[in-house]
């Protein structure tokens, strides 16, 4: 059984712990983290991949495999160094990974569980209250490192013993979106036969950029609702952001979750096919347990200029008041919640499309 935590906790508490630890954008230049070659930066127990044989090193591996496509699923930064002199990257039985990244795939892989059979590993990441502060180059070369290492040995692993040959999807948030940026340019570049069973890579929350596609010519970006072999990505923000959104860089891509476009024109939220919406510090549920699905509740515009989705419908101050890593008005915590039947609904539409359907 996994364990409840509340919504706004986990962000909060690693808030709080990073700027205790020094972890936050006003980090010295005697932190370790300035320093890649910091044995406190660099330290894990092993940089050889993690062993996907082992059941204990997934999350979702479902033996039943009634769907006629899979997700490959990587999850966002759950990971908080425990101290100022911790490695940067995780071990892979950290406990509090262990603990919440279940809980983060219950809140956004579940949206494809009823479409596609759900496949996620843990894996190494790293400590993003002090990642997330470095130079591109340096934050490039160390998601690259042990997180991409493992990621990449899991799909391996993944393709071998568990795929059977069926058309997959790509999915991630955050770090883990990262993550996927590296196998798109890295496996299934090298490994074009594989790429050719891709149905689309939903990089959520993270930014896929014009140079990072100029860089990899055998991608291309989602135009429409049912294109396959495409990236899919965006990240949400209210019309006014007080300062800068870390998750996005120059030249950011975005496509409507609503609509499935890449114009300017609002999709309404009475367009929106559903929403999970917070409600007594967690996501609302049924009495079931379910999650509750709200109608008429995120809207969403494409903002060419900064390559993101705009979503003026929903309360900022409730939802994105500001924290040390994201400031007031980025809406990071809900890029999956607040269009979830619409990405149910559109990887059904695109598995069916590959499947000619």
């Amino acid at each position: 059984m996994r364990r409840s935590l509340s919504f706004p906790v986990v962000v909060i508490l690693l808030a709080l712990i990073a700027s205790l630890l020094g972890c936050s954008h006003a980090i010295p230049t005697s932190s370790p983290i300035s320093t890649p070659a910091s044995s406190a930066f660099q330290t894990v127990a092993t940089t050889a991949p993690t062993d996907y044989s082992l059941a204990d090193n997934w999350i979702a591996a479902p033996q039943s495999t009634d769907k006629p496509a899979d997700v490959f699923y990587l999850y966002p930064t759950v990971f908080q160094r425990a101290s100022n002199e911790a490695p940067v990257t995780s071990e892979i039985d950290d406990p509090g990974m262990r603990e919440r990244a279940p809980w983060s795939y219950e809140r956004q892989a579940s949206v494809y569980e009823p479409v596609a059979n759900v496949f996620a590993p843990y894996y190494r990441q790293l400590d993003a209250y002090c990642a997330l502060v470095l130079p591109e180059a340096e934050l490039d070369e160390l998601v690259g490192g042990i997180p991409a290492t493992d990621a990449t040995a899991a799909f391996e692993y993944y393709l071998e013993h568990y795929n059977n040959g069926r058309p997959f999807i790509l999915a991630g948030h955050s770090q883990g979106s990262d993550v996927l940026l590296f196998l798109l340019s890295g496996y299934l570049k090298e490994h074009p036969e594989m790429y050719q069973r891709m149905v689309a890579a939903y990089v959520i929350g993270y930014s896929v950029t014009t140079r990072f596609l100029e860089a990899n010519p055998h991608l291309k970006f989602a135009e429409g609702a049912d294109d396959t072999g495409v990236v899919v990505s965006w990240n949400t923000e209210a019309p006014e952001v007080e300062g800068e959104n870390p998750v996005v860089k120059p030249g950011s891509l975005a496509i409507n979750p609503i609509s499935w476009t890449r114009d300017e024109t609002t999709a309404t939220a009475q367009q929106n096919l559903g929403s999970l919406v917070k409600e007594n510090g967690d996501l609302a549920r049924n009495d079931d347990g379910s999650f509750k699905i709200v109608a008429d509740y995120a809207d969403a515009r494409v903002d060419l200029k900064r390559g993101v989705i705009i979503c003026s419908t929903v309360p900022v101050d409730e939802l994105a008041p500001g924290s040390d890593l994201f400031p007031r008005g980025v809406f990071h915590t809900f890029d999956y919640s607040f269009f979830y039947m619409n990405i149910r609904s559109n990887v059904a539409e695109r598995i069916a499309a590959y499947l000619g359907e």
